[in-house]
């Protein structure tokens, strides 16, 4: 009954806007010309000078795109994503006060998510998007799409199936790789986001519900934007209409390249809701063209936390307006330590480009390597000074390959895992050990949490990341891990098989 009742509201309000309409004499035609119509009978008073010029400026000329010929170009490079695999989907694991907040609505594209149902080991399939960036058969898509997949098929436009190979996923990203057995296969023309604007045209086609070759359109609403959990992306937002089955589709610009990657709705509801996002392609591509080189990747780190800031703390930091990244902390040992960066440090720029909110920084050092040389804009005491940095890695392992690579480093477990710091060491009262920080595949299947402490392998104790990447590759397919969860310790079998 509520959406009817909704539906006569509806309808009314259209009623009454056309009669108003209507009876204002209002040409759409004139108004899209900058030229408002008055009715003949109209006694207006006549519009000061000033705001009639400004009234009548042209906007210049409003042209759609030929988002046909795009869709008939290149909508035989978007392909179909299908998985099968095994998922957590229980929901009453989170915290009470977590359950019903909308950044936990974000859509990954996990089947089931939002569920109530068993809390480990459920058997999943999952659909997705991808797009054909060679004509060899490679396809990117979203790591998320791929994520806890033991198989992955790929469909084309031409009903033609493949079983695709996870070449590389990187979830920092949310982009991963795939590699189909297949030659002189169409392929996308990408373009560049920089070039984008806020109201330029886009247009998506993907799978959404699984309804293949499906193209939404809308424009660009906001870019730079920067999610929940995904400070290393710099999103494109939209209103392309997005929806389960999407994810890892291309979105095009108005001449039919592709610039983004769509990645994630936010809804209170699971379904769109006006509001998607989607990866820039240029920070896919760079991903990509690392997990083609090297299988993994690796990001820099500056080793900082920053805080926004607002009116008042710019103002209590003399500085004229809140743009910046305020340094709330500082890594130890770090590039930012060792560049001399401070608490209460408001970072300006970074290689010259200016940081307007804090968001923008982790997204620009996330486009650097590690080693890369960066110089920082700071303002401390009132002043600006410069400061020179050397990036460090984020981590000292990502969880990259296939699960089913025989590449013998942490790829093969699933986790991406980093090493303690002294001040860890010593709050945790450990001699040794290393930290998980992500988690996917047989890892997590496991039981493994991010926030685990390995201290061993079959045994044998960890002191090193490459002491763990060797343990992996050697002790065969059955591990037993010893790991520290607060003040426990527990064995936890993981099979590699």
């Amino acid at each position: 009954m509520k959406m009817k009742s909704m539906t006569v509201a509806l309808v009314t309000a259209g009623v009454v806007a056309t009669v108003s309409a209507a009876n204002l004499a209002w040409s759409p035609s004139q108004w899209f010309h900058g030229k408002p119509a008055v009715s003949q009978n109209s006694s207006a008073p006549a519009v000061a000078p000033a705001i009639a010029a400004a009234a009548s400026a042209p906007i210049g000329p409003i042209s759609a795109p030929n988002y046909r010929g795009i869709v008939e170009r290149y909508g035989s490079a978007v392909v179909g994503v299908n998985t099968e695999g095994t998922t957590k989907t229980d929901v009453q694991s989170l915290p009470e006060g977590m359950r019903d907040d909308p950044f936990f609505k974000f859509f990954r594209g996990l089947p089931g998510y939002g569920e109530q149902g068993p809390n480990s080991g459920v058997p999943t399939r999952g659909m997705g998007s991808g797009f054909i960036v060679g004509q060899n058969g490679l396809i990117l898509t979203n790591a998320h799409v791929v994520r806890d997949a033991d198989e992955v098929t790929v469909k084309l436009s031409d009903r033609r199936e493949y079983k695709a190979k996870v070449l590389g996923s990187d979830p920092a990203t949310d982009v991963a790789v795939l590699k189909i057995n297949a030659n002189n296969l169409p392929v996308v023309s990408l373009g560049d986001p920089a070039q984008l604007g806020v109201g330029d045209y886009v247009l998506a086609i993907g799978s959404p519900f699984g309804f293949e070759q499906s193209a939404t359109a809308g424009i660009v609403s906001a870019k730079g934007r920067s999610l929940p959990g995904d400070g290393n992306v710099p999103f494109i937002q939209t209103d392309v209409a997005v929806n389960p089955g999407n994810s890892g589709g291309p979105l095009f610009d108005a001449n039919g390249r592709v610039v983004g990657i769509n990645s994630q709705i936010y809804s209170r509801t699971g379904g769109y809701q006006g509001v998607s996002f989607a990866i820039p392609i240029d920070v896919a591509l760079r991903v990509k063209d690392e997990i083609v080189k090297t299988g993994k990747v690796v990001h820099a780190r500056l080793g900082v936390t920053v805080q926004q800031l607002s009116q008042n703390l710019a103002e209590s930091f003399k500085l004229k307006q809140p743009d910046g990244a305020l340094v709330s902390s500082v890594t130890p040992g770090s590039a930012a330590a060792k560049a001399g960066l401070q608490p209460g440090d408001v970072i300006l720029k970074f290689n010259n480009k200016p940081i307007l909110a804090s968001n923008d920084l982790p997204a620009l050092v996330s486009m650097e390597d590690p080693g890369d040389k960066v110089t920082l804009d700071v303002w401390r005491g009132g002043k600006h000074i410069a400061l020179n940095a050397t990036l460090s890695e984020a981590k000292d392992s990502v969880a990259a390959n296939d699960a089913t690579t025989s590449d013998a480093h942490g790829g093969k477990l699933g986790v991406a895992v980093r090493a303690l710091t002294p001040e860890e060491k010593s709050e945790a009262n450990l001699a040794s050990g290393v930290l998980v920080e992500q988690v996917t595949g047989r890892a997590e299947r496991a039981g493994i949490e991010p926030g685990d402490v390995i201290l061993a392998v079959n045994g044998t104790s960890v002191k090193t990341v490459n002491q763990l990447q060797s343990l992996v590759s050697k002790e065969g397919k059955q591990l037993a891990l010893l790991i520290q969860r607060g003040q426990d310790k527990i064995f936890i079998p993981v099979g590699l098989g």
